[in-house]
């Protein structure tokens, strides 16, 4: 069974703008893009460890994962303009941009198992992303997911500060009519769940991909390792109360233990079912 870790990484987290904790029933699931509904963090980091040796900023997969997964492409742009100066980053950028899309053309897929997970939902589901409304048109339209969300798609372009800060998240409840203590977040990056708990909302941590899951453990969340989990986990999240800590959530047969928070109950009722640069 996992123990709940505190992750070493100098990057401090956000300091929680609603700190109590969420009791209502679960009415809108929150998804991430990258590396929740696309399995395109693995192309970023490729890319992003290639033009750290080319500009001038040697970088390894870890590094470019603990440094910038999750982040705006402004916030990178600030990362890299302080490491190896303002045209470098810029450079940088417009680089990935160009390098992002052609290996994106050359064989984008959903994440494993998350059409099956999408299908089984039944709550009001929307997107919050880091990414730009034109990368997300080019990502989730070229995974045949663009339409499943078309019009329940919100970016950090839209709101002043990106994750680790609760801005975009707390957004997209409003945009959606949804108070935040019942939203829950389905996340695969360290700022995405630390926005999420700024924003006093549950979250789901898929360490599936390139983030560890020690990286995503923490109060309120629960980290999991395969999609197919998801709908079951949703259905299992009722009121929350207290902190997170080791335990499992009922995934299926053969999968992974999770780390639940304290709590349990049911899920809230069926809701109408759901569906726009960064990761």
């Amino acid at each position: 069974m996992p123990t709940e870790t505190t992750p070493s990484d100098p990057i401090r987290p956000t300091a929680p703008t609603a700190p109590t904790a969420p009791t209502a029933a679960v009415e809108l699931v929150i998804f991430d893009c990258d590396g929740v509904l696309v399995d395109s963090e693995r192309i970023a980091a490729r890319v992003n460890v290639a033009l750290g040796a080319e500009l001038g900023w040697p970088l390894t997969e870890e590094e470019v994962v603990r440094r910038f997964i999750g982040r705006s492409s402004a916030s990178i742009r600030e990362l890299v303009a302080a490491r190896i100066g303002a045209e470098a980053a810029r450079v940088w950028d417009e680089r990935f941009v160009t390098l992002h899309a052609e290996a994106v053309d050359a064989g984008l897929t959903p994440v494993d198992g998350l059409p099956e997970a999408l299908d089984a939902i039944t709550l009001a589901t929307c997107v919050a992303s880091s990414g730009s409304h034109e990368k997300m048109r080019h990502t989730l339209g070229r995974t045949g997911l663009y339409e499943r969300f078309e019009g329940r798609i919100h970016s950090a372009t839209e709101v002043s500060r990106g994750k680790p800060a609760p801005d975009l998240f707390l957004h997209a409840a409003r945009r959606m009519g949804v108070d935040p203590a019942a939203c829950v977040v389905v996340e695969d990056s360290r700022p995405g769940v630390e926005a999420a708990r700024a924003a006093g909302m549950r979250s789901f941590g898929y360490a599936g991909g390139l983030t560890p899951a020690e990286a995503l453990a923490g109060p309120g969340t629960v980290v999991f390792t395969d999609m197919r989990d998801l709908p079951s986990l949703i259905a299992a999240a009722g009121p929350a109360t207290g902190t997170a800590r080791a335990g499992t959530a009922g995934p299926r047969s053969g999968s992974a233990p999770v780390t639940r928070p304290e709590g349990g109950g049911t899920g809230g009722p069926p809701g109408p079912g759901g569906r726009r640069r960064g990761w």
